[in-house]
């Protein structure tokens, strides 16, 4: 599993990096981005499938 921010749809809310810290962090200007190369360990999919349901913009996106 990957996981992937569209940057078009991110509004800066913030619950990806709460929900996910370890998949997910924070800009310069507060907008969510991916941790590292974007692939979700194994035993983080439950954490990063809660993180894309949570997102109000639906900006977060599995692959």
């Amino acid at each position: 599993m990957k996981v992937q921010i569209d940057s078009e749809r991110c509004q800066g809310h913030g619950r990806c990096y709460d929900l996910a810290p370890d998949l997910f962090g924070e800009d310069d200007e507060g907008y969510g981005n991916v941790a590292g190369d974007g692939i979700v360990p194994a035993d983080k999919e439950r954490t990063a499938r809660l993180a894309v349901s949570n997102c109000p913009e639906r900006a977060i996106e599995i692959l």
